[in-house]
């Protein structure tokens, strides 16, 4: 069923993120002890660590790869204020030891923010190489690399306000030319009186700025974790939440106003208090029809759509990879008995390091 392999990360404080790349066979992980390490498999399905490097000069919060389109890149963002953007290349120096040798150079340091910057998502790469920040001042920031061949160069395209501290973003992943682009932000903010934590905001061609499309104001408690669904012809979006529990939503565009801006109908299609506590990571199948969940319990919980639009939940993992027999697993109807089977014989969850309470989900 589901295969686990233990990981020595040598990080030597708390892992915040990992990310895999777009083919599931290079993995990079960031850590409170500055560090970012890239892993690559093997084809015996064996993870090696082939470069670690200093990335900041304070923890760094996430990681992200790019479309293997614009070569291997990186982007991380840190408490120290910054996001940066990593290449990497094969040794261009004259000594014999480095020459070939693949290493990753910082091709840019991004510094407008004055506080903590703490998420960092390269967008659709139907836009371009775009770069999407945002801070625990409150500001979304796009920046847009006008030469792929040259990434020392980005221009601040925009800079969108948001009335509370923003803690995670996600881009729309839609390629359908009748969605405008689309991000949603989530804030951490502890105060339920602030009202809601989830923001949609779509860029108009008309005003070329970003507008606020929608507030979600059933979430108020702080949101640690937001994901847009890979979109494989869907007229609406689905976005999964993570706060104290997991949420997924519909986003149905209803219509558009004099101003080209989208009105959304915003659905909760599913809400799951499973984990009992803190939900930190979500993160969706290519496919965007399976979502994972990690937790203060120390599990990945797995949850399907079955073929009556309803979500059920579908496997219970714990770090050492075994599946958690429990009644929730129970709920899900036999004819979704051979889509879990098939699930299972293709995922592979990771666990990296020895921290007892996991923060970071990706899939592979």
């Amino acid at each position: 069923m589901f295969e686990a392999q233990e990981i020595n990360a040598e990080h030597k404080d708390l892992i915040h993120d990992v990310a895999y790349d777009f083919y599931g066979q290079r993995m990079a992980t960031c850590s409170s002890d500055q560090y970012v390490k890239v892993w690559d498999q093997s084809p015996d399905g064996k993870w090696t660590l082939t470069s670690s490097w200093k990335a900041h000069s304070g923890s760094v919060w996430k990681v992200t790869w790019a479309h293997p389109e614009f070569g291997q890149v990186l982007a991380t963002c840190s408490f120290d204020r910054t996001a940066a953007v990593w290449e990497e290349i094969v040794g261009e120096t004259s000594g014999p030891a480095e020459r070939g040798n693949r290493h990753w150079v910082r091709r840019t340091n991004l510094v407008d923010s004055r506080t903590s910057v703490t998420d960092v998502k390269f967008g659709p790469k139907s836009q371009g190489l775009q770069l999407a920040t945002c801070s625990a001042e409150g500001i979304i920031r796009i920046y847009e690399a006008p030469d792929v061949m040259n990434l020392t160069q980005w221009t601040l395209q925009h800079e969108v306000p948001c009335k509370l501290p923003c803690s995670c973003l996600s881009w729309n992943p839609s390629l359908s030319k009748i969605h405008p682009q689309m991000l949603a932000v989530g804030s951490d903010d502890a105060n339920p009186a602030n009202g809601g934590k989830v923001f949609i905001y779509e860029y108009s061609e008309n005003s070329r700025r970003w507008m606020k499309l929608e507030t979600i104001n059933t979430v108020t408690d702080p949101v640690h974790d937001i994901a847009f669904s890979p979109n494989l012809g869907r007229s609406f979006h689905i976005l999964a939440v993570a706060t104290k529990d997991v949420r997924i939503f519909n986003l149905v565009p209803d219509s558009s106003d004099a101003s080209g801006v989208t009105k959304l109908d915003v659905q909760t299609v599913a809400q799951f208090d499973d984990h009992g506590c803190t939900v930190w990571r979500v993160c969706w199948n290519v496919t965007g029809t399976v979502l994972a969940s990690s937790g203060d319990d120390g599990t990945v919980r797995m949850f399907k759509m079955n073929y009556i639009n309803s979500w059920k939940p579908v496997a219970v993992l714990k770090g050492d990879g075994s599946q958690v027999p429990s009644d929730t697993n129970k709920t899900v109807q036999s004819s979704n008995t051979p889509i879990l089977s098939s699930i299972s014989q293709t995922a592979r969850y990771i666990k990296l390091g020895s921290i007892t309470n996991p923060r970071e989900v990706a899939w592979h």
